[in-house]
Protein backbone atom coordinates (compact mmCIF):
# COMPACT_ATOMS: atom_id res chain seq x y z
CA UNK A 1 0.00 0.00 0.00
CA UNK A 2 1.33 3.56 -0.42
CA UNK A 3 0.57 6.35 1.64
CA UNK A 4 -2.18 9.34 -0.34
CA UNK A 5 0.23 12.28 0.19
CA UNK A 6 -1.86 15.51 1.78
CA UNK A 7 -0.55 18.63 -0.43
CA UNK A 8 -1.26 20.76 -2.93
CA UNK A 9 -2.73 18.41 -5.30
CA UNK A 10 -5.63 17.50 -2.72
CA UNK A 11 -6.54 21.52 -3.45
CA UNK A 12 -9.28 22.33 -5.68
CA UNK A 13 -8.81 23.94 -9.25
CA UNK A 14 -11.82 26.33 -9.02
CA UNK A 15 -12.41 28.49 -5.60
CA UNK A 16 -15.07 26.73 -3.42
CA UNK A 17 -17.26 29.68 -3.28
CA UNK A 18 -17.64 29.72 -6.81
CA UNK A 19 -18.76 25.90 -7.00
CA UNK A 20 -21.09 26.38 -4.10
CA UNK A 21 -22.70 28.87 -6.37
CA UNK A 22 -22.80 26.15 -9.34
CA UNK A 23 -23.81 23.71 -6.75
CA UNK A 24 -26.69 25.55 -5.68
CA UNK A 25 -27.85 26.90 -9.34
CA UNK A 26 -27.39 23.16 -10.58
CA UNK A 27 -29.28 21.05 -8.05
CA UNK A 28 -33.25 21.33 -7.19
CA UNK A 29 -34.77 20.99 -4.33
CA UNK A 30 -36.50 17.25 -5.55
CA UNK A 31 -33.28 16.37 -7.18
CA UNK A 32 -31.78 12.74 -5.95
CA UNK A 33 -28.40 12.67 -6.54
CA UNK A 34 -26.10 14.98 -8.37
CA UNK A 35 -21.67 15.72 -8.33
CA UNK A 36 -19.42 17.62 -10.15
CA UNK A 37 -16.50 16.31 -11.39
CA UNK A 38 -13.15 18.14 -12.36
CA UNK A 39 -10.07 16.40 -14.12
CA UNK A 40 -6.98 17.52 -15.22
CA UNK A 41 -5.34 14.41 -17.08
CA UNK A 42 -1.80 14.16 -18.84
CA UNK A 43 -0.97 11.52 -21.48
CA UNK A 44 2.45 10.94 -23.02
CA UNK A 45 3.17 7.83 -26.03
CA UNK A 46 6.15 7.04 -27.63
CA UNK A 47 6.37 4.30 -30.52
CA UNK A 48 8.66 3.20 -32.20
CA UNK A 49 8.81 0.86 -35.72
CA UNK A 50 12.24 -0.68 -37.73
CA UNK A 51 13.94 0.96 -35.22
CA UNK A 52 13.23 4.33 -35.36
CA UNK A 53 10.46 6.92 -33.39
CA UNK A 54 7.75 7.03 -35.63
CA UNK A 55 5.06 8.63 -33.22
CA UNK A 56 5.68 11.08 -29.83
CA UNK A 57 2.80 12.51 -28.43
CA UNK A 58 1.31 14.46 -25.09
CA UNK A 59 -1.65 16.20 -24.52
CA UNK A 60 -3.37 17.37 -21.64
CA UNK A 61 -7.10 18.31 -21.14
CA UNK A 62 -8.95 19.42 -18.08
CA UNK A 63 -12.54 20.13 -17.88
CA UNK A 64 -15.74 19.54 -15.54
CA UNK A 65 -18.57 17.34 -15.60
CA UNK A 66 -22.32 18.80 -13.99
CA UNK A 67 -24.63 15.89 -13.43
CA UNK A 68 -28.07 16.22 -11.85
CA UNK A 69 -30.05 12.93 -11.09
CA UNK A 70 -34.02 12.57 -10.63
CA UNK A 71 -35.58 8.87 -10.79
CA UNK A 72 -34.29 7.46 -13.89
CA UNK A 73 -33.52 10.32 -15.79
CA UNK A 74 -29.75 12.03 -15.92
CA UNK A 75 -28.71 15.19 -16.81
CA UNK A 76 -25.07 15.56 -17.57
CA UNK A 77 -23.89 18.76 -19.40
CA UNK A 78 -19.60 19.75 -19.46
CA UNK A 79 -17.24 22.49 -20.02
CA UNK A 80 -13.46 22.26 -20.45
CA UNK A 81 -13.53 25.95 -19.44
CA UNK A 82 -13.30 26.75 -15.60
CA UNK A 83 -14.42 29.75 -15.01
CA UNK A 84 -17.30 30.82 -13.31
CA UNK A 85 -19.36 31.43 -16.35
CA UNK A 86 -19.06 28.62 -17.68
CA UNK A 87 -19.68 26.90 -14.59
CA UNK A 88 -22.60 28.44 -14.42
CA UNK A 89 -23.87 27.12 -17.80
CA UNK A 90 -23.03 23.33 -17.71
CA UNK A 91 -24.79 23.25 -14.16
CA UNK A 92 -28.23 24.94 -15.72
CA UNK A 93 -27.75 22.57 -18.66
CA UNK A 94 -27.44 19.34 -16.31
CA UNK A 95 -30.26 20.57 -13.94
CA UNK A 96 -32.74 20.96 -17.11
CA UNK A 97 -33.86 17.30 -16.91
CA UNK A 98 -35.07 18.48 -13.69
CA UNK A 99 -36.27 21.78 -13.10
CA UNK A 100 -39.23 21.99 -11.46
CA UNK A 101 -39.15 23.19 -8.08
CA UNK A 102 -36.97 25.44 -5.67
CA UNK A 103 -33.38 25.64 -5.58
CA UNK A 104 -31.84 23.14 -2.81
CA UNK A 105 -30.48 24.53 0.84
CA UNK A 106 -26.78 25.57 0.09
CA UNK A 107 -24.36 23.47 0.81
CA UNK A 108 -20.94 23.49 2.12
CA UNK A 109 -18.16 21.96 0.78
CA UNK A 110 -15.78 19.74 2.89
CA UNK A 111 -12.94 17.32 2.79
CA UNK A 112 -13.89 13.92 2.75
CA UNK A 113 -11.11 11.39 4.33
CA UNK A 114 -9.52 8.78 1.73
CA UNK A 115 -10.07 5.74 3.35
CA UNK A 116 -7.86 3.63 1.09
CA UNK A 117 -4.68 4.21 -1.36
CA UNK A 118 -4.10 1.75 -3.88
CA UNK A 119 -1.58 3.34 -5.72
CA UNK A 120 1.02 6.33 -5.55
CA UNK A 121 -0.70 9.41 -6.41
CA UNK A 122 2.45 10.45 -8.59
CA UNK A 123 2.28 11.07 -12.38
CA UNK A 124 3.90 7.53 -13.08
CA UNK A 125 6.37 9.23 -15.98
CA UNK A 126 7.82 11.66 -13.81
CA UNK A 127 11.03 10.79 -13.78
CA UNK A 128 11.68 9.18 -17.16
CA UNK A 129 12.02 11.29 -19.69
CA UNK A 130 11.32 11.01 -23.73
CA UNK A 131 15.32 10.19 -24.53
CA UNK A 132 15.44 6.94 -21.93
CA UNK A 133 12.00 5.65 -23.03
CA UNK A 134 13.45 6.14 -26.78
CA UNK A 135 16.39 4.14 -25.27
CA UNK A 136 14.49 1.14 -24.06
CA UNK A 137 12.38 0.77 -27.19
CA UNK A 138 15.28 0.23 -29.07
CA UNK A 139 16.85 -2.16 -26.92
CA UNK A 140 13.70 -4.30 -27.32
CA UNK A 141 14.07 -3.96 -30.75
CA UNK A 142 17.74 -5.16 -30.92
CA UNK A 143 16.44 -8.01 -28.20
CA UNK A 144 13.80 -9.34 -30.19
CA UNK A 145 15.89 -9.62 -34.08
CA UNK A 146 18.71 -11.25 -31.62
CA UNK A 147 16.27 -13.86 -30.57
CA UNK A 148 15.47 -15.11 -33.94
CA UNK A 149 16.51 -14.86 -37.01
CA UNK A 150 12.91 -14.59 -38.59
CA UNK A 151 11.95 -11.42 -36.77
CA UNK A 152 11.54 -8.78 -39.76
CA UNK A 153 10.01 -6.20 -38.13
CA UNK A 154 9.53 -4.77 -34.32
CA UNK A 155 7.10 -2.31 -32.94
CA UNK A 156 7.10 -0.98 -29.80
CA UNK A 157 4.98 1.48 -27.58
CA UNK A 158 5.67 2.89 -24.40
CA UNK A 159 2.10 5.40 -22.91
CA UNK A 160 1.86 6.97 -19.94
CA UNK A 161 -1.25 8.94 -18.04
CA UNK A 162 -1.95 10.50 -14.86
CA UNK A 163 -5.35 12.05 -13.83
CA UNK A 164 -5.96 14.42 -11.42
CA UNK A 165 -9.60 14.23 -9.91
CA UNK A 166 -12.25 15.94 -7.69
CA UNK A 167 -15.38 15.28 -7.18
CA UNK A 168 -17.65 17.03 -5.29
CA UNK A 169 -21.14 15.06 -4.19
CA UNK A 170 -24.63 17.22 -3.61
CA UNK A 171 -23.90 17.04 0.25
CA UNK A 172 -20.30 18.86 -0.34
CA UNK A 173 -18.38 16.32 0.26
CA UNK A 174 -15.23 16.60 -1.65
CA UNK A 175 -13.15 13.57 -2.90
CA UNK A 176 -9.79 13.62 -4.58
CA UNK A 177 -8.36 10.70 -6.18
CA UNK A 178 -4.55 10.52 -8.37
CA UNK A 179 -4.65 8.08 -10.89
CA UNK A 180 -1.28 6.70 -12.71
CA UNK A 181 -1.62 4.39 -15.47
CA UNK A 182 1.30 2.87 -17.68
CA UNK A 183 1.39 0.21 -20.42
CA UNK A 184 3.78 -1.21 -22.59
CA UNK A 185 3.16 -2.92 -25.92
CA UNK A 186 5.76 -5.03 -28.46
CA UNK A 187 4.70 -6.63 -31.41
CA UNK A 188 6.96 -8.78 -33.73
CA UNK A 189 6.19 -9.76 -37.25
CA UNK A 190 8.48 -12.98 -38.21
CA UNK A 191 9.07 -14.76 -41.52
CA UNK A 192 9.48 -18.39 -43.39
CA UNK A 193 9.29 -19.60 -46.75
CA UNK A 194 7.02 -16.87 -47.33
CA UNK A 195 4.74 -16.89 -44.49
CA UNK A 196 4.08 -14.43 -42.18
CA UNK A 197 2.78 -14.05 -38.67
CA UNK A 198 2.57 -11.85 -36.07
CA UNK A 199 3.12 -12.22 -31.91
CA UNK A 200 2.44 -9.42 -29.46
CA UNK A 201 2.94 -9.11 -25.82
CA UNK A 202 2.43 -6.61 -23.14
CA UNK A 203 1.60 -5.15 -19.66
CA UNK A 204 0.82 -2.43 -17.00
CA UNK A 205 -0.65 -1.33 -14.16
CA UNK A 206 -1.07 1.54 -11.92
CA UNK A 207 3.05 2.12 -11.12
CA UNK A 208 5.86 4.17 -11.89
CA UNK A 209 6.97 3.97 -15.57
CA UNK A 210 10.61 3.88 -13.90
CA UNK A 211 9.78 0.62 -12.04
CA UNK A 212 8.56 -1.20 -15.36
CA UNK A 213 11.90 0.26 -17.35
CA UNK A 214 14.41 -1.03 -14.31
CA UNK A 215 12.77 -4.22 -14.17
CA UNK A 216 13.02 -7.37 -16.26
CA UNK A 217 9.50 -7.40 -17.46
CA UNK A 218 10.33 -5.08 -20.75
CA UNK A 219 12.85 -8.28 -21.58
CA UNK A 220 10.02 -11.02 -20.72
CA UNK A 221 7.43 -9.05 -22.63
CA UNK A 222 9.78 -9.70 -25.69
CA UNK A 223 10.34 -12.98 -25.23
CA UNK A 224 6.67 -13.73 -25.20
CA UNK A 225 6.20 -11.63 -28.64
CA UNK A 226 8.33 -13.67 -30.44
CA UNK A 227 7.68 -17.08 -28.61
CA UNK A 228 3.90 -16.22 -30.10
CA UNK A 229 4.78 -15.19 -33.61
CA UNK A 230 7.37 -18.41 -34.05
CA UNK A 231 4.70 -20.24 -32.72
CA UNK A 232 2.06 -19.25 -35.18
CA UNK A 233 4.99 -20.22 -38.17
CA UNK A 234 3.97 -24.13 -36.96
CA UNK A 235 0.30 -23.59 -36.70
CA UNK A 236 -2.33 -25.60 -38.66
CA UNK A 237 -5.54 -24.98 -39.36
CA UNK A 238 -8.32 -25.58 -36.30
CA UNK A 239 -10.81 -28.32 -36.11
CA UNK A 240 -14.47 -27.26 -36.29
CA UNK A 241 -17.39 -28.63 -34.52
CA UNK A 242 -18.66 -28.86 -30.93
CA UNK A 243 -15.98 -30.16 -28.03
CA UNK A 244 -14.72 -30.30 -24.82
CA UNK A 245 -12.27 -26.90 -24.49
CA UNK A 246 -9.95 -26.20 -21.55
CA UNK A 247 -9.19 -22.34 -21.05
CA UNK A 248 -5.68 -21.69 -19.94
CA UNK A 249 -5.20 -19.26 -16.37
CA UNK A 250 -5.04 -15.02 -16.86
CA UNK A 251 -6.10 -13.54 -19.85
CA UNK A 252 -8.30 -15.61 -20.90
CA UNK A 253 -10.37 -14.37 -18.34
CA UNK A 254 -11.71 -11.69 -21.02
CA UNK A 255 -14.05 -14.26 -21.70
CA UNK A 256 -15.35 -13.78 -19.05
CA UNK A 257 -15.56 -10.36 -18.40
CA UNK A 258 -17.64 -9.78 -21.60
CA UNK A 259 -19.66 -13.06 -21.76
CA UNK A 260 -20.75 -12.89 -18.07
CA UNK A 261 -19.71 -9.52 -16.75
CA UNK A 262 -21.26 -7.20 -18.78
CA UNK A 263 -24.61 -8.94 -17.77
CA UNK A 264 -23.99 -8.56 -14.47
CA UNK A 265 -23.71 -4.37 -14.62
CA UNK A 266 -27.22 -2.88 -12.83
CA UNK A 267 -28.58 -1.46 -15.98
CA UNK A 268 -29.19 -3.95 -17.97
CA UNK A 269 -30.69 -5.78 -15.13
CA UNK A 270 -33.12 -2.71 -13.83
CA UNK A 271 -34.10 -2.81 -17.21
CA UNK A 272 -34.57 -6.30 -17.32
CA UNK A 273 -32.57 -6.71 -20.83
CA UNK A 274 -30.03 -8.74 -19.67
CA UNK A 275 -29.66 -12.73 -19.21
CA UNK A 276 -29.26 -12.58 -15.77
CA UNK A 277 -31.92 -9.99 -14.65
CA UNK A 278 -34.44 -11.15 -11.91
CA UNK A 279 -32.31 -14.59 -11.33
CA UNK A 280 -31.08 -13.06 -7.83
CA UNK A 281 -30.47 -15.98 -5.58
CA UNK A 282 -30.93 -18.75 -8.23
CA UNK A 283 -27.82 -21.01 -9.75
CA UNK A 284 -26.75 -19.88 -13.15
CA UNK A 285 -23.49 -21.26 -12.38
CA UNK A 286 -22.04 -24.81 -11.93
CA UNK A 287 -21.04 -25.74 -8.58
CA UNK A 288 -17.73 -24.62 -7.57
CA UNK A 289 -17.51 -21.03 -9.79
CA UNK A 290 -17.10 -17.96 -7.73
CA UNK A 291 -17.18 -14.48 -9.74
CA UNK A 292 -15.64 -11.85 -8.13
CA UNK A 293 -15.24 -7.73 -9.33
CA UNK A 294 -11.90 -6.51 -6.87
CA UNK A 295 -11.44 -2.61 -7.73
CA UNK A 296 -9.19 -2.79 -4.26
CA UNK A 297 -6.12 -4.84 -5.48
CA UNK A 298 -3.16 -2.55 -5.38
CA UNK A 299 -1.71 -0.80 -8.29
CA UNK A 300 -3.68 -2.97 -10.88
CA UNK A 301 -5.39 -1.88 -13.81
CA UNK A 302 -8.55 -1.93 -13.37
CA UNK A 303 -8.41 -0.91 -9.44
CA UNK A 304 -9.41 2.22 -8.03
CA UNK A 305 -9.42 4.23 -4.60
CA UNK A 306 -12.94 5.48 -5.34
CA UNK A 307 -15.43 5.11 -8.29
CA UNK A 308 -16.38 8.11 -10.41
CA UNK A 309 -18.80 9.10 -8.22
CA UNK A 310 -16.37 8.84 -5.25
CA UNK A 311 -18.14 5.46 -3.89
CA UNK A 312 -14.82 3.70 -2.46
CA UNK A 313 -13.96 0.57 -4.72
CA UNK A 314 -15.51 -2.54 -3.50
CA UNK A 315 -15.06 -6.46 -3.63
CA UNK A 316 -17.80 -7.82 -4.68
CA UNK A 317 -19.03 -11.37 -5.12
CA UNK A 318 -21.22 -11.58 -8.06
CA UNK A 319 -21.63 -15.60 -8.11
CA UNK A 320 -20.89 -17.51 -5.21
CA UNK A 321 -20.63 -21.42 -5.81
CA UNK A 322 -22.88 -21.10 -8.89
CA UNK A 323 -25.49 -19.10 -7.03
CA UNK A 324 -26.04 -15.10 -8.24
CA UNK A 325 -25.47 -13.14 -5.54
CA UNK A 326 -24.23 -9.64 -6.30
CA UNK A 327 -24.80 -7.00 -9.42
CA UNK A 328 -22.01 -4.24 -10.31
CA UNK A 329 -23.81 -0.86 -8.89
CA UNK A 330 -23.29 2.69 -9.53
CA UNK A 331 -25.41 5.01 -6.98
CA UNK A 332 -28.36 5.50 -9.79
CA UNK A 333 -29.34 1.98 -10.38
CA UNK A 334 -28.46 1.26 -6.55
CA UNK A 335 -31.08 3.25 -5.89
CA UNK A 336 -33.41 2.51 -8.23
CA UNK A 337 -33.18 -1.11 -7.75
CA UNK A 338 -32.96 -0.77 -4.05
CA UNK A 339 -29.78 -1.95 -3.39
CA UNK A 340 -26.54 -0.65 -2.68
CA UNK A 341 -23.70 0.65 -4.62
CA UNK A 342 -21.02 -1.62 -4.80
CA UNK A 343 -18.38 1.59 -6.49
CA UNK A 344 -18.54 0.64 -9.92
CA UNK A 345 -19.59 3.75 -11.54
CA UNK A 346 -17.08 4.98 -13.79
CA UNK A 347 -16.48 7.24 -16.96
CA UNK A 348 -13.90 7.71 -19.28
CA UNK A 349 -13.70 11.53 -18.43
CA UNK A 350 -15.32 14.40 -17.10
CA UNK A 351 -17.32 14.69 -20.70
CA UNK A 352 -18.90 11.48 -19.98
CA UNK A 353 -21.53 10.48 -18.01
CA UNK A 354 -21.50 7.20 -15.52
CA UNK A 355 -22.22 3.70 -16.11
CA UNK A 356 -22.11 0.53 -14.24
CA UNK A 357 -18.74 -0.92 -15.24
CA UNK A 358 -16.11 -3.64 -14.16
CA UNK A 359 -12.69 -3.20 -12.39
CA UNK A 360 -11.24 -6.35 -12.03
CA UNK A 361 -13.28 -9.16 -13.00
CA UNK A 362 -12.03 -13.02 -12.60
CA UNK A 363 -12.97 -16.33 -11.53
CA UNK A 364 -11.33 -17.59 -7.88
CA UNK A 365 -9.13 -20.73 -8.15
CA UNK A 366 -10.76 -24.51 -7.46
CA UNK A 367 -8.92 -27.52 -6.34
CA UNK A 368 -7.95 -29.43 -9.83
CA UNK A 369 -4.62 -29.72 -11.01
CA UNK A 370 -4.09 -27.64 -14.03
CA UNK A 371 -2.20 -30.81 -15.49
CA UNK A 372 -4.91 -33.33 -14.85
CA UNK A 373 -7.46 -31.18 -16.54
CA UNK A 374 -5.59 -30.36 -19.66
CA UNK A 375 -5.26 -34.61 -19.51
CA UNK A 376 -8.61 -35.45 -19.31
CA UNK A 377 -9.66 -33.70 -22.81
CA UNK A 378 -9.43 -36.75 -25.37
CA UNK A 379 -10.28 -34.63 -28.34
CA UNK A 380 -10.61 -31.44 -27.77
CA UNK A 381 -8.98 -27.18 -27.57
CA UNK A 382 -6.37 -25.88 -25.55
CA UNK A 383 -6.93 -22.16 -25.47
CA UNK A 384 -4.00 -19.79 -24.02
CA UNK A 385 -4.58 -16.62 -25.01
CA UNK A 386 -7.19 -14.90 -27.26
CA UNK A 387 -7.33 -11.74 -29.50
CA UNK A 388 -10.57 -9.98 -30.25
CA UNK A 389 -13.97 -10.81 -30.11
CA UNK A 390 -18.30 -10.03 -30.26
CA UNK A 391 -20.27 -10.44 -27.52
CA UNK A 392 -24.63 -9.75 -27.17
CA UNK A 393 -25.01 -8.33 -23.84
CA UNK A 394 -28.86 -9.07 -23.71
CA UNK A 395 -28.52 -12.83 -24.94
CA UNK A 396 -24.68 -13.33 -23.73
CA UNK A 397 -23.51 -15.13 -26.91
CA UNK A 398 -20.10 -14.57 -27.97
CA UNK A 399 -17.61 -15.47 -30.53
CA UNK A 400 -14.17 -14.93 -29.70
CA UNK A 401 -10.67 -15.55 -32.03
CA UNK A 402 -7.67 -17.42 -30.19
CA UNK A 403 -4.70 -16.17 -30.20
CA UNK A 404 -2.34 -18.75 -29.06
CA UNK A 405 -4.77 -22.37 -28.60
CA UNK A 406 -3.72 -26.09 -29.36
CA UNK A 407 -5.46 -29.18 -30.29
CA UNK A 408 -5.21 -32.18 -27.25
CA UNK A 409 -5.77 -35.43 -28.38
CA UNK A 410 -5.79 -38.12 -25.03
CA UNK A 411 -4.34 -35.29 -22.70
CA UNK A 412 -1.45 -34.48 -24.98
CA UNK A 413 -0.63 -31.56 -26.91
CA UNK A 414 -0.29 -32.49 -30.79
CA UNK A 415 0.42 -28.84 -32.52
CA UNK A 416 -0.76 -25.40 -32.42
CA UNK A 417 -4.00 -24.52 -34.46
CA UNK A 418 -4.66 -21.13 -36.33
CA UNK A 419 -7.89 -19.47 -36.62
CA UNK A 420 -9.80 -21.13 -33.74
CA UNK A 421 -12.69 -19.07 -32.64
CA UNK A 422 -15.08 -20.12 -29.70
CA UNK A 423 -18.83 -20.04 -30.47
CA UNK A 424 -21.42 -19.97 -27.17
CA UNK A 425 -23.40 -18.18 -24.04
CA UNK A 426 -22.04 -16.77 -21.20
CA UNK A 427 -24.78 -18.05 -19.08
CA UNK A 428 -24.75 -21.55 -20.83
CA UNK A 429 -20.64 -21.75 -20.45
CA UNK A 430 -20.91 -20.96 -16.94
CA UNK A 431 -23.15 -24.61 -16.72
CA UNK A 432 -20.84 -26.21 -18.33
CA UNK A 433 -17.72 -25.95 -16.76
CA UNK A 434 -16.95 -29.13 -14.90
CA UNK A 435 -12.93 -28.64 -13.41
CA UNK A 436 -11.79 -25.39 -11.75
CA UNK A 437 -7.72 -25.33 -11.52
CA UNK A 438 -5.86 -24.03 -8.35
CA UNK A 439 -3.89 -21.85 -10.78
CA UNK A 440 -5.74 -18.52 -10.80
CA UNK A 441 -4.14 -15.38 -12.79
CA UNK A 442 -4.72 -11.99 -13.40
CA UNK A 443 -4.06 -10.78 -17.27
CA UNK A 444 -0.40 -8.59 -17.34
CA UNK A 445 -2.19 -5.25 -17.55
CA UNK A 446 -3.55 -4.22 -21.00
CA UNK A 447 -7.47 -4.85 -20.59
CA UNK A 448 -9.61 -1.63 -21.93
CA UNK A 449 -13.35 -2.21 -21.86
CA UNK A 450 -15.19 -0.33 -24.20
CA UNK A 451 -19.77 0.41 -23.06
CA UNK A 452 -21.46 3.12 -24.43
CA UNK A 453 -19.17 4.73 -26.83
CA UNK A 454 -16.51 4.94 -23.52
CA UNK A 455 -13.43 2.84 -22.74
CA UNK A 456 -12.12 2.34 -19.42
CA UNK A 457 -9.05 0.52 -18.39
CA UNK A 458 -9.72 -3.38 -16.75
CA UNK A 459 -8.46 -6.29 -15.66
CA UNK A 460 -9.09 -9.92 -15.25
CA UNK A 461 -8.52 -13.39 -14.07
CA UNK A 462 -8.91 -16.70 -14.49
CA UNK A 463 -7.73 -20.26 -13.03
CA UNK A 464 -7.34 -22.97 -16.07
CA UNK A 465 -10.87 -24.42 -16.50
CA UNK A 466 -12.56 -27.05 -18.67
CA UNK A 467 -15.78 -26.39 -20.60
CA UNK A 468 -17.43 -29.54 -21.07
CA UNK A 469 -18.88 -28.40 -24.73
CA UNK A 470 -18.26 -25.64 -26.68
CA UNK A 471 -18.36 -25.19 -30.49
CA UNK A 472 -15.45 -24.25 -32.12
CA UNK A 473 -15.02 -22.56 -35.48
CA UNK A 474 -12.40 -23.78 -37.52
CA UNK A 475 -11.24 -24.54 -41.28
CA UNK A 476 -10.52 -28.40 -40.36
CA UNK A 477 -13.55 -30.88 -40.29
Amino acid sequence: MHSQPSDSRDQLPVAEEALQRVLAAMLPADADDGDLYIEHSVSESISLEEGRVKHVSASTQQGIGARVIKGEASGHAYTDRLEPEALMQAARSARSIADSGGNRTSVRIHRAASEVALYSAENPAASVDFSARKQLLQRLDAMARNLDPRVRQVFGNISSSYSDIHMIRMDGAHIHDGRPLIRLNISVVVEENGRRETGSAGGGGRFSLARMIHSDEPERLVQEAVRLATLNLAARKAPAGSMPVVLGPGWPGILLHEAIGHGLEGDFNRKGSSVFADKMGKRVAAPGITVVDDGTIAERRGSLNVDDEGTASHRTVLIEDGILTGYLLDRQNARLMGMQPTGNGRRESYAHPVLPRMTNTFMLAGKDDPADILASLDRGIYAVNFGGGQVDITSGKFVFTTSEAYYVENGIIQYPVKGATLIGSGHEVLQKVSSIGNDLALDPGVGTCGKGGQSVPVGVGLPTIRIDDLTVGGTEA
